[in-house]
């Protein structure tokens, strides 16, 4: 991989980490769901006038949206305002290795090799560590939401392969326009009229702030930049750099909340990010030969 390229796709993975720091900027002052919501419409509208729709049948789409709306991140922003830490977060999320093999198995009848159920058993070996903080950043509600949002984001990978789409990047942004509504119902459900009253005096210029960033910086600038990585170089080469996305989300928590980064943090972080790499560990990432692929396949990010 080019020098140039490979800084760029640093940045990326540093713009998803931090990510996480600016949805809890947002989620501490407005209703979570309802943070998500407004994420997603601003990051359909109107980037959804200017792509095309996928050649894919609509129950994917519409699959897609809710699954990656309100399962990934409606359950994920939750979970920030019921305690877990911004950095705990991201690196909880990458659990969904252990739940994507687990549907792989069972639906799609892959088989799982055993350097992959060693990943996933050095996997569920840091989750158990985290398990153990007693500092109050991984809360018992707010892990079982992170746990629904790794498993959804595992569903996500299914649905795109069902969906047999390689316009990845146009499947996104249209199955995204079926995210604002269910997280406004599910908004509704769980919390009331109260916060939709509450809604117009909460909008400051900080909550716009975590709004924005996160739908186009985050969504969709960093999604239009990895799909423009994938197509120029081997998935095998690029897919290893999502492994940074868990560090620089706890060196933002770290630089904006001053999280402590404990011993038992540490071991929790070596043991999930280990697994993942050893889980997905292939021989040709230490080739960086580019390639000219024509599709805009890519792997599914914050």
């Amino acid at each position: 991989m080019r020098l140039n390229d490979l800084l760029l796709a640093i940045a990326v993975m540093c713009l998803w980490g931090f990510n996480f720091s600016v949805i809890k900027l947002g989620a501490d002052q407005i209703n979570p769901i309802l943070l998500t919501a407004l994420r997603f419409a601003m990051a359909v509208f109107p980037a959804i006038f200017f792509i095309a729709r996928p050649q894919v049948k609509l129950r994917y789409l519409v699959a897609y949206g809710i699954t990656f709306g309100v399962g990934v991140w409606g359950m994920m922003t939750w979970s920030i305002t019921l305690g877990i830490s911004a950095g705990m977060a991201g690196l909880l999320m990458q659990m969904s290795l252990v739940f994507s093999l687990l549907l792989g198995w069972l639906v799609l009848k892959e088989k799982i090799s055993y350097r992959k159920t060693a990943g996933a058993i050095l996997a569920v070996a840091g989750l158990s560590v985290s398990l153990t903080l007693q500092d109050g950043s991984v809360p018992l509600m707010g892990l079982i939401l992170v746990m629904a949002g790794a498993i959804s984001w595992s569903l996500i990978s299914l649905i795109v392969k069902l969906a047999g789409t390689d316009q990845i990047f146009s499947f996104s942004v249209w199955g995204m326009l079926f995210a604002p509504i269910p997280l406004v119902v599910l908004a509704y459900i769980s919390h009331g009229s109260e916060v939709f009253i509450q809604l117009p005096e909460q909008l400051n210029g900080t909550v716009w702030f975590s709004i924005l960033f996160q739908a186009w910086p985050t969504t969709l600038l960093g999604y239009w930049l990895w799909n423009r990585l994938i197509v120029k170089y081997p998935l095998s080469t690029v897919a290893p750099l999502t492994t940074l996305v868990p560090v620089f989300g706890l060196i933002g928590s770290v630089i904006f909340y001053g999280e402590t980064i404990s011993q038992t943090k540490w071991l929790a972080c070596i043991l999930i990010l280990s697994g993942l790499l050893v889980s997905q560990w292939q021989n040709q990432w230490l080739s960086f030969r580019p390639t000219t692929r024509g599709t805009d396949k890519a792997v599914n990010e914050p």
